[in-house]
């Protein structure tokens, strides 16, 4: 269960670094660069915030104690951090929802993320009956 604890921090890095990315997207803007590299401002906050929801839920998971598959703890933090890493792709190019592998990597991310918060889910309500 301890990976619980590593991709929270993990994903506490990545809420640091898009922070400063959007901090310095919008103080410094550079001619040329700014509104061509980060294509979409609001995509990036999506990110940043799913980030520190999927943290989160990973801190919770592990705090409440109750003994999870080792299995099931991989596919929440790979999906905790899959998942928001496509509002990251999609924040700098435009065209990602027109990508096919970029459809079947998002695709993909939600079928991990929802196979092992639905398994953490269950061996939750397992444990309080």
């Amino acid at each position: 269960m301890e990976i619980l604890l590593i991709g929270a921090v993990i994903m506490f890095f990545a809420v640091l670094a898009s922070a400063w990315l959007m901090t310095f997207a919008k103080w410094f803007p550079i001619k040329g660069i700014d509104g061509e590299f980060l294509a979409d401002y609001k995509t990036l906050i999506r990110a940043h915030v799913d980030f520190a929801l999927m943290a989160l839920f990973c801190l919770a998971f592990y705090a409440v104690k109750v003994p999870l598959s080792v299995t099931a703890c991989w596919l929440v933090v790979i999906g905790g951090i899959a998942n928001p890493c496509v509002f990251v792709v999609a924040a700098f190019d435009p065209n990602f929802w027109e990508k096919t592998g970029w459809r079947v990597y998002s695709a993909i991310s939600f079928v991990i993320t929802t196979i092992g918060f639905g398994w953490v889910g269950i061996s939750l309500l397992d444990y309080a009956l």
